[in-house]
């Protein structure tokens, strides 16, 4: 079964999915690593913008406080939903556009795609996202040399 976020059955799932961003969005607001590492299963990977892998929910937590506690201290995580596409009853596909900051950025620079999984106890969680720092310029440029690679949505 796969379907998206405006699926009438999947209205539950969605708000589930959005309240778990919201989740991972708090954690970060308030530097808390552990309460970050909740929002991911215990196999998961989380790929930054700048190529660092990390595994699992624990790594994730410990590496994140680490980053809380420095450079990122006092930052806010902004998340909009761009879509969701499920993919089976337990699994789904999340795009967002988001960046961080002191406080909410005016342009959104980077896009996350989030696989979130409903693990055996009810709860969504992410088993995997991939951050992408969005390069405007190239992105112009590549559409202007190559107008077949613009995308119909663009």
């Amino acid at each position: 079964m796969t379907g998206t976020e405006t699926d009438p059955g999947r209205r539950t799932d969605v708000t589930a999915i959005r309240a778990l961003l919201e989740e991972s969005r708090a954690a970060w607001k308030l530097g808390d690593g552990n309460a970050y590492r909740r929002c991911f299963t215990d196999d998961a990977t989380d790929v930054t913008f700048v190529g660092t892998i990390y595994h699992g929910g624990q790594e994730i937590g410990r590496a994140h406080q680490a980053l809380f506690d420095g450079f990122l201290k006092g930052t806010e995580l902004t998340v909009e939903i761009i879509g969701v596409r499920f993919y089976g009853p337990d699994t789904a596909v999340v795009l967002t556009r988001g960046d961080v900051g002191k406080s909410r950025p005016k342009r959104l620079g980077k896009l996350a795609t989030y696989t979130v999984v409903r693990e055996t106890d009810g709860r969504w969680r992410i088993a995997a996202v991939q951050k992408t720092q969005r390069r405007r310029l190239m992105e112009a440029v590549s559409f202007r040399l190559q107008p077949a690679t613009r995308p119909a949505s663009h």
